[in-house]
């Protein structure tokens, strides 16, 4: 009990202060929605960042006016911590539930979405997955989940193609690739990928690791690594793994042609270009990214750095997912569950700052949705593929 009356102090203290005064008179009733991410334990960081973006969507919202069709309704936010479990996630769905949010946003991993949604599925409680890539979240037919971002399935695919073409422009120099990837579902769905549809592509999977997470050391496997010697080596784990591995790399002297990431956990990272700019440099991944064409995701970005953090995917990805859900309410113009999933189904939602076009749900999953290929460049990250967003030309390999 003394847990869920914190958990409802704590939600009614964010939503004053993300929530702004109506003129005097009768308020419109709020919308309560779950904000769910891991911000403590492993996945902390990035757990941070969604919370961040969903915070600052719910700011945006209210600020222009609420939910129009329910007379200005503010959005008020309900905070849970997965505490980077999934068994954590779950028990805040229960919290939720009895707390009365009409939907939920989150739970960036993989493995915590497919818990949380779950868990919100015996509710019929709307669920909009902000990053959850693992592709089993959207294929058990649960009618109350909804993923904005594109899966781990059409990630992989989309890098496999743009490497087979990167290599091919450049003679074909690489033959072999070495996969090392973080133990959940995230990672290990991404590895199994990679590793059975890469040889069609022309390319030898001379070796697959797996790591736990977290991981504090990574000097073994560069020295695998090192006696391996593949052409190209694939990460696919969370921030701390991936920027600590490629910093022994680099500690270590292991160059491979390219490090060619599919969605990397620190590739896409201002954080990790400003902190290890040397080992960040000409790191290719294919990951979420913001529209660099549309102005808005660069006075987005300003805001993030403002406060003095980095505008990293998870913020803008949870950024939109919240806009995304505030624009099915609105059309729902109700607070019921299950006139929000029918609304969520019939999104043709394009007020973002993502490179989707119109939003169009099958089974679950926004058909509309495409990662881009970035490139860590001149301590920068710029889009290299495909052309409509490209901001410079790709350099592959990056060693001869």
């Amino acid at each position: 009990m003394q847990n869920r009356r914190r958990f409802v102090s704590q939600s009614a203290a964010l939503a004053g202060a993300v929530a702004f005064p109506l003129v005097a008179g009768a308020q419109p009733k709020t919308v309560k929605v779950g904000v769910l991410h891991p911000v403590t334990g492993a996945l902390a960081y990035s757990g941070q960042q969604c919370r961040l973006g969903a915070q600052m969507a719910i700011e945006d919202i209210n600020k222009a006016g609420g939910i129009k069709s329910l007379g200005g309704a503010q959005i008020e936010a309900l905070l849970g911590d997965a505490q980077s479990t999934p068994q954590a996630g779950t028990a805040e769905v229960e919290k939720m539930n009895e707390a009365g949010v009409s939907a939920i946003v989150g739970a960036f991993a993989s493995a915590i979405c497919l818990a949380t949604t779950q868990a919100a599925a015996k509710y019929n409680l709307p669920h909009v997955v902000d990053v959850g890539v693992a592709d089993q979240i959207v294929e058990r037919g649960l009618k109350n989940t909804f993923r904005f971002g594109p899966g781990y399935k059409k990630c992989a695919q989309i890098a496999m193609a743009n490497l087979l073409v990167l290599n091919k422009a450049a003679g074909s120099p690489a033959k072999t690739v070495m996969i090392i990837h973080e133990e959940s579902l995230f990672g290990t769905g991404t590895a199994n990928l990679l590793a059975a549809e890469l040889p069609g592509y022309g390319f030898e999977v001379k070796e697959v690791v797996k790591h736990a997470n977290p991981t504090r050391d990574f000097n073994n496997i560069v020295l695998r690594m090192k006696a391996i010697n593949p052409d190209i080596v694939i990460p696919a784990n969370y921030y701390n793994e991936y920027a600590l591995l490629v910093r022994t790399m680099q500690q270590q002297k292991v160059t491979p042609k390219a490090i060619f990431s599919v969605l990397g956990g620190a590739a896409s990272s201002y954080k990790f270009v400003k902190e290890f700019p040397d080992a960040a440099n000409g790191i290719i991944d294919c990951n979420h990214w913001f529209n660099p064409k549309d102005k808005r995701s660069a006075e987005l970005r300003k805001r993030v750095e403002a406060k003095g953090q980095f505008f990293s995917y998870e913020v803008f990805m949870t950024y939109t997912a919240m806009g995304l859900l505030a624009d099915a309410i609105e059309r729902a113009k109700s607070t019921d569950r299950a006139a929000i999933i029918d609304a969520l189904a019939s999104s043709t939602w394009t007020n973002n700052v993502m490179p989707y076009g119109p939003t169009r749900f099958v089974n679950g999953q926004n058909e509309g949705a495409q990662p881009l290929m970035t490139q860590v460049v001149k301590n920068d990250i710029k889009v290299i593929i495909p052309r409509d967003y490209r901001e410079v030309e790709p350099l592959f390999p990056l060693r001869a």
